[in-house]
């Protein structure tokens, strides 16, 4: 999304400038008009600069990663916590930013705030990036009920433990990654450097070849005459996937199969419900409205299979059946993640039996995962063993048949 600069002045007169990233520049205006400022100057951010008379990327100008904004609420609930003023805090914190894009977003929240704006009002212009819609609604129900400080160090540990969860499961993927390259690459090293070297000592014999060898020669021959072919037709495959599940009923059926998916469909079906728990239940610990919380989640839920269920949810919540009961007849969640929310709702702990909920499932899926590993890696060696197997015995079929001939 592009970032555009602005600058914009209140009803009293005073101006603030700033960063944003919104699709177009009328996207910064509206949202600035909905924050009750005038702009007065929008341009896009300038992202490359002139060295030596070429135009080169500002690599100084870097995006804002999710550690970043998880550093940037742990240090302010901690300035916070010591007894510092907001605008102090986040002076401080202006000062100690390493990344000059987040040093101006925060010197942007600095002047909203000294301008009048809440934190959640000022946090609301950088939305959804690098503050997204969740932090921004913990942060504004934590300015309502005066809990700012408690309410950090919740969103905090929320994108802490949520960061912890994604970067187990992304290590737990990159072995077998780096296995199927290795042994990708060992296999198309061998079709086109090995093998035609063996062609033309086969065609300077003049003798007839096994049908095994003859289709090794062949697939050798292919990949060396036709890989920009090779290359079309996963590029054409790649294509036809991303426009597939660009749409909505390409998406929708895809979330589907994959939850139907031996072993893998529990996986997705548990970490999903370990996010939608531990997300729902932080948020309604630290003051957020149920409805608005049950948005927020669905947001964030990249099953449109579930998020539609939780759509469902939030109907049931507005008829006044509770979460528990529309959450049942979804069908769409595990049955004992449904049980133990009805038990929370039934005994007042709704927000703390949510917390163990994430918890006990986020267990389940670091189990799943491992097993699922344990299957996944024997099963890219065999594969890649047997297609190297394939390609040396038919080279030594050949070997052996011209072997025969000459005696």
């Amino acid at each position: 999304m592009p970032s555009f600069v602005y600058r914009a002045a209140d009803r009293q007169g005073q101006t603030i400038d700033g960063v944003m990233e919104a699709p177009d520049a009328r996207g910064v205006a509206e949202r600035l008009q909905r924050d009750a400022y005038f702009p007065i100057r929008i341009a896009p951010q300038e992202e490359r600069r002139a060295v030596f008379g070429l135009a080169v990327p500002h690599l100084g100008r870097r995006r804002v990663t999710r550690v970043e904004v998880l550093t940037l609420f742990q240090q302010l609930a901690t300035l916070i916590e010591a007894g510092l003023p907001l605008d102090r805090a986040l002076v401080i914190l202006e000062d100690l930013a390493p990344n000059p894009r987040l040093r101006g977003i925060i010197g942007d929240l600095l002047k909203s705030i000294r301008g009048g704006s809440s934190l959640a009002e000022a946090m609301a212009k950088h939305q959804p990036r690098p503050f997204s819609r969740l932090a921004v609604n913990m942060v504004r129900a934590g300015e309502k009920g005066g809990v700012l400080e408690a309410t950090l160090k919740r969103l905090a540990e929320l994108l802490e433990e949520t960061q912890e969860f994604k970067e187990t499961l992304i290590s737990a993927l990159i072995y077998p990654i780096l296995l199927t390259l290795a042994g990708t690459g060992a296999v198309i090293f061998l079709l086109t450097f090995v093998i035609p070297r063996f062609v033309d000592i086969f065609h300077d014999l003049g003798q007839s070849l096994p049908l095994v060898t003859q289709i090794l020669l062949s697939l050798s021959t292919g990949l060396q005459h036709y890989w920009w072919l090779v290359g079309l037709v996963v590029l054409a495959i790649v294509l036809a996937v991303r426009v597939t599940l660009s749409t909505d009923t390409g998406r929708a059926r895809w979330d589907r199969l994959l939850l139907r998916l031996p072993l893998v469909g529990e996986v997705v079906l548990k970490s999903e419900t370990a996010r939608f728990a531990r997300v729902l239940g932080t948020l309604l610990k630290s003051g957020v409205p149920v409805l608005t919380a049950l948005g927020v989640v669905r947001e964030l839920t990249a099953n449109q299979v579930l998020s539609r269920a939780i759509e469902r949810v939030s109907e049931g919540v507005r008829r006044g059946a509770g979460i528990a009961v529309p959450l049942r007849e979804a069908q769409a969640f595990p049955a004992m993640a449904v049980h133990m929310v009805r038990v929370g709702e039934e005994t007042g702990r709704l927000e703390d039996m949510l917390i163990k909920v994430a918890a006990d499932f986020e267990s389940e899926v670091r189990r799943l995962v491992k097993r699922l590993m344990g299957l996944l890696e024997p099963a890219i060696i065999l594969v890649m063993g047997l297609i190297v197997g394939f390609i040396v015995v038919a080279l030594l079929m050949a070997i052996f048949s011209l072997t025969e001939v000459a005696l």
